[in-house]
Order: structure tokens, then sequence, then C-alpha cells
């Protein structure tokens, strides 16, 4: 399903309040003129940036395909002038609700957020996606800290632009287009074995090749966060799957979704809609391919439930921990062992280490 943030009810107030200022008329009267005010800036055939695909629904509704690298510059301009000139109705981003903060956080905020992965972000990426796929989810978080830490930018740029730009447009709507973030890495992490996931998880522990804003810019034929998960899930192909082509899938059903048809005031009239798609430039040429073909979103949105063999991984990986905590408690000694013992905390953990019903 796609996440809808309306953000055209707060510019209506603001553009009715200053027409009804100017003019004498009526609600109806207010909302066609701004209507009419938008046509007038919509431009029918615009000069757009050499990332911008444009695609046409069966309806008549077009879509301006947005291919951006997450870590630049110049792919935050192609945002802001591609909505700029065709005003649209919507505005689809490669985001989830599980992202959606980085929207309204500035960017020293979020310099500071992907540079600090502690113990806090650990347990609740656990908590929030299980333990292998929160664990996952840690991984990749830290390559995104490596590039971050590396060009001293943060990620989602042209998602904040287009979120700004949007709030800008009379009656756009602002729509977030990617499948839920703890479902793609269940998923990932599912389609694994134990040995798949220990090399991935090592390759990503241990990236550290020096990046430049060159680099980035060089990288607009396909986005470089993307390109270096390639790079390292190349041999992994159920893992590039999972991450990118059902995530193609599932960007293409949002994005048409967004491309009905529209009411136009003052009598409610259907009309083409104009909307604007931002996502990564990897995901562009899959979204062409599917653009015409019969979707199956249910498919890619299951979560297997987890086999008794990750059970066993879980303890196994529970008991280590337990193992150093009791080494811990001799070392401390008896009282504070006790003390250490009795924690919410170490006691959810016993509770756990409990085998599941067979």
């Amino acid at each position: 399903m796609c996440h809808r943030m309306s953000l055209s009810a707060h510019q209506k107030r603001n553009f009715l309040a200053y027409l009804q200022g100017s003019v004498s008329c009526s609600d109806g009267e207010a909302m066609e003129l701004l209507w009419q005010l938008r046509a007038q800036r919509r431009q029918s055939s615009p000069e757009l940036p050499e990332t911008v695909t444009r695609l046409t629904a069966p309806d008549g509704s077009i879509l301006y395909l947005v291919g951006t690298a997450h870590f630049s510059d110049s792919s935050k301009k192609d945002v802001a002038t591609t909505i700029r000139a065709v005003q649209p109705d919507v505005v689809v981003v490669e985001l989830c609700q599980y992202r959606v903060s980085m929207l309204k956080m500035d960017e020293n905020t979020l310099l500071r957020e992907a540079k600090d992965i502690n113990l806090d972000k650990v347990q609740q990426a656990i908590k929030q996606n299980g333990l292998m796929s929160g664990l996952m989810q840690i991984l990749l978080l830290k390559v995104s800290a490596h590039i971050t830490e590396q060009l001293g930018m943060a990620p989602g740029g042209e998602f904040r632009e287009a979120f700004k730009e949007a709030g800008r447009v009379p009656f756009c709507k602002f729509h977030l287009g990617d499948r839920p973030i703890p479902v793609t890495f269940k998923r990932a992490i599912a389609a694994l074995s134990l040995w798949q996931k220990a090399r991935l998880a090592w390759g990503l522990c241990f990236l550290s090749d020096p990046i430049s804003k060159e680099d980035v810019e060089k990288c607009k034929q396909k986005d470089l966060l993307e390109q270096t998960m390639s790079e390292m899930i190349g041999e992994f192909p159920a893992l590039h799957q999972t991450i990118v082509a059902e995530r193609d899938i599932y960007l293409t059903h949002t994005l048409r979704q967004a491309t009905r048809c529209v009411e136009a005031p003052p009598n409610a009239q259907k009309v083409p809609a104009v909307v604007v798609g931002v996502v990564g430039m990897g995901h562009v040429p899959g979204i062409e391919r599917n653009w015409e073909k019969q979707l199956n979103i249910n498919e890619i949105m299951s979560v297997a439930p987890p086999s008794r063999f990750g059970w066993v991984l879980r303890t196994v990986i529970k008991g280590i921990m337990m193992g150093m905590l009791g080494y811990a408690c001799y070392r401390a000694g008896g009282s504070i062992g006790r003390a250490l013992m009795s924690l919410p905390a170490v006691q959810s953990v016993l509770e756990n280490l409990r085998p599941p019903p067979a």
C-alpha cells in the first residue's frame, strides 16, 4: 500500500487566505483560481535533467521519474528543477514509514545520527526486525555511515528536497513509495544460508574503501549506495533479488497507484495526473521494465516464520552472551553476580532460552 502524507491542506489554507484577502470570492472560486494558478506555472514541454525518465499511464497520466544518487548535491537540484517545472499533483519518494524521520531532520543532525551507531540503535533494530535482520540493518547502516563520513554529507538530501518543494505546490500530495524496511531485511536474511550471512557480514564490517564526491557524480548512472551494495552482494543473487528487484516491483506498484486521475475543481472532473517519482538511479531500469506488467505485490510482502535452525542459532548466540555474563559475574564476586542476574534484561534472555514447542 502507498503511505500518504498530504501537504496540500496547509498550503491550501495559506493560498486561500491570500486569495480571499485580495479578491472577493467564495471558497470554491478561490480553489478554482488556485488550480488555474498552478496550471499556469506547469510547463507543458519542460526541459528536464538527463536523469529524468518520462512514463505514461493508460489514462494519460504522466510520471516524471527522477533517478538520483543518495549522496549528491546535483541530484537535489534535479529534483527541485523537475518539481518546479511540472507542478505535480503527487510526489512519490523511495522511503517507507520506518525511514520518514529523515525528512524533517536537519543535515547536521542526520550526520551525527549516521555516524553514531550505538548499543541503543542495535537493540532497537533487533527489537523491530529480529536478531539476524536487525544485525543486518545495523551493518547496512555502517555502510551508509562510511559513505557519510567519507563525504561529510548525510543521505536522503534529494528526499528532503522533494518534501520541501512539494509543500510549495498547490494541491500536491506527498507519498511514501518504498516497501517497509523490516519486510525487506527479513526476506533478505531468509534468502541466505548461514555461510552467506557470515561472508556478507564480514564484508560489511570491514568496508573501508575511500570515496570522493567525484566518485558520487560518476555513479549518477547507478546510485552510490546501490552500487556499493551490488558490488558486495554480487555473489548472492538471492540477496540482490530481495533488496533491488523486489523493491523495483513495489516501487512500480506505488508509482502506478499515484498516477490515477485527479479531481479538478469546481466540478470534480477527472483529469490525468502529473506525478514526480524520486528514486535511486539503480531502480530506474527495473521500474521501466515493470511499468506495463501485471504485478503481484502480495508475494513479495510475505515473511516466512523463523525455522528451528534459526532458533538454534539465536540460542547459541544468547548462550555465548550468557557465558560471558557468567564469567563477568564470577570475576565481580557473588553479590554483584546475583545483582546482575536479577536484572530484567538478563531474566528475559534466560526466559527466551527455553526451546520452542515442537
